[in-house]
C-alpha cells in the first residue's frame, strides 16, 4: 500500500491492501513470495546475535524475519488494530511462545477451562514443571475469575468462542479485571477472526490466532500469530520466535496472505451457512443440544450480539448416544467430511468425547467438571460449516441423522 495518511479503511480493504509493498512502475500486483533464507548485508548493519536486533535492522535471516512474513505481520496488525504482530509456524508455536516469554518460575496463569486441548495440555502438563502455576476456570463467570487470582498472577488467557463448546467470555470485563490486578490479558480469537471481534479494542493486551484456520481458509498452510503493542512484539520476536525457532515458512505466509484477501467474504458465507444449519439441527429430535452464538437459544447470545459482528461458522451439538452417532455420521456423511480442524472452505465434523477432554486436557473436577458435562453430555460434535450450499449440507445431515 502506498504511504498514507489514509482515512480509516474497512476490514475488507485492509485484508487486501494493508502492509508495505512495492508499487513502483513495473512492480507485480501480487503479494511478494520471497523464499530466501538469507539476505545480503554489511558488517556494520547488524550483529550476529538477535540481541543486537533493532527496529531498523535489515532482513538478515528468515528465522528472524522475511519480506513475505513481514507483510503478513503488517496486514494482521492492521486487521486487529494492533501496533505490530509476530507470525509463527503454528498457533501452538505462537501461544507457547507467548506463555514462555511472559511467564517465569513463581508466576501464575489463569486459563479458560474451555480452550484448545493442545494448549490446555501445555498449561497443565508442561508449565507446572517449569515452576509456573496454572488454574483453569470458567472465564464466562467473572466472579470465578476474580476468585482464581493470586498475588503472583501474571496472565489471564481466554479463548472466545471457546473450543469446542462455543462458550463466550466477556473480553472488556476481563481486561478490566486483569489490569486492576496488575495482570495481562491474552485472547485467542481464532474462531471469531478480526471480522467478528477485535480484542485489542476491548482492552486485551494480546490477541492470538491459529492462522491455519479461517485466516488461511483453504486448509493448505500452518501458521500462528500474536498481535499487540510494538515494544511487546519486538521482545516476543527476540525471545520466542528467534530463540525457540518456530518460524513460519514464507510459502505458508504467502498462502495465508492470499487467504486473507477473501476473509470478509468467506466469513459472511460461513455465518450464513452456520445460521441455516444451526436452525435445522436445533429442531432435530435426535439431538440433545445445539450451540451457535447466533442462535437466540445460546445462553450468551446477548454477549455475542454485543461482542461479535459475525457469529462465525462453528456449530456444536450433542446427543444422548454420542459415540454411536459419531460412527454413524462418519459412515453416512457424503458432503460433510469427518475430519479435524476448522475454518476451511469445506465443511468438517468431528466428535470429541467429554470424559477424554476432562481427563487429558482440561483437568477439571467438582463444579467445573459438572458444568462442562451440563453443556456437552457425553461428548461434543464440532461442525465447521464451510461454503457449500446450506441446502446441501442440511440434506446431508438429514440423511446421516436418520435412524
Amino acid at each position: 500500500m502506498k504511504p498514507g495518511p489514509f482515512p480509516p479503511l474497512a476490514q475488507a480493504t485492509l485484508a487486501l491492501h494493508a502492509g508495505t509493498t512495492d508499487e513502483s512502475d513495473g512492480a507485480q500486483v501480487l503479494n511478494p513470495l520471497v523464499p530466501a533464507t538469507s539476505f545480503f548485508t554489511k558488517p556494520e548493519a547488524v550483529g550476529f546475535s538477535a540481541n543486537d536486533m533493532a527496529e531498523d535492522t535489515p532482513f538478515l535471516y528468515t528465522r528472524w524475519n522475511n519480506p513475505t512474513n513481514a507483510l503478513l505481520e503488517e496486514r494482521l496488525a492492521a486487521l486487529e488494530g494492533g501496533e505490530a504482530a509476530v507470525v509463527f509456524a503454528s498457533g501452538m508455536a505462537a501461544l507457547s511462545g507467548l506463555f514462555l516469554s511472559l511467564l517465569k518460575a513463581g508466576d501464575h496463569l489463569v486459563i479458560s477451562s474451555v480452550c484448545y486441548a493442545g494448549l490446555a495440555e501445555v498449561a497443565h502438563d508442561i508449565l507446572p514443571g517449569l515452576g509456573i502455576a496454572t488454574t483453569a476456570v470458567d472465564t464466562s463467570n467473572l466472579e470465578a475469575v476474580r476468585a482464581a487470582l493470586r498475588p503472583e498472577t501474571r496472565l489471564i488467557h481466554i479463548e472466545t468462542p471457546g473450543n469446542p463448546i462455543l462458550r463466550l467470555s466477556d473480553i472488556e470485563a476481563l481486561a478490566a479485571i486483569a489490569h486492576a490486578h496488575g495482570a495481562l490479558l491474552s485472547v485467542d480469537s481464532t474462531m471469531a477472526t478480526p471480522i467478528a471481534t477485535r480484542p485489542l479494542a476491548l482492552g486485551a493486551d494480546f490477541v492470538a490466532h491459529s492462522l491455519t484456520k479461517y485466516a488461511c481458509g483453504h486448509g493448505d498452510a500452518l501458521g500462528g500469530a500474536i498481535i499487540g503493542k510494538a515494544q511487546a512484539m519486538a521482545a516476543l520476536r527476540k525471545h520466542a520466535l528467534i530463540h525457540f525457532g518456530g518460524a513460519i515458512s514464507p510459502f505458508a505466509a504467502w498462502l495465508i496472505l492470499r487467504g486473507l484477501e477473501t476473509l470478509t467474504l468467506r466469513m459472511a458465507g460461513h455465518q450464513a451457512g452456520a445460521a441455516a444449519v444451526a436452525a435445522y439441527l436445533e429442531g432435530h429430535p435426535r439431538l440433545r443440544r445445539v450451540l451457535w452464538p447466533g442462535l437466540p437459544s445460546h445462553p450468551q447470545h446477548a454477549l455475542a450480539r454485543r461482542q461479535m459482528k459475525n457469529f462465525s461458522g462453528m456449530v456444536s451439538f450433542s446427543a444422548d448416544d454420542g459415540p454411536a452417532l459419531a460412527r454413524q455420521l462418519a459412515e453416512r456423511l457424503q458432503v460433510i467430511s469427518y475430519a479435524v480442524s476448522l475454518g476451511k472452505t469445506r465443511s468438517l465434523l468431528f466428535y470429541i468425547p467429554t470424559e477424554a477432554l476432562i481427563a487429558s486436557s482440561f483437568h477439571l473436577d467438582g463444579d467445573d467438571a459438572r458444568s462442562y458435562r451440563d453443556w456437552t453430555g457425553d461428548g461434543t460434535f464440532r461442525l465447521s460449516v464451510g461454503l457449500e450450499d446450506p441446502a446441501d449440507l442440511i440434506a446431508d445431515l438429514e440423511r446421516a441423522l436418520a435412524p
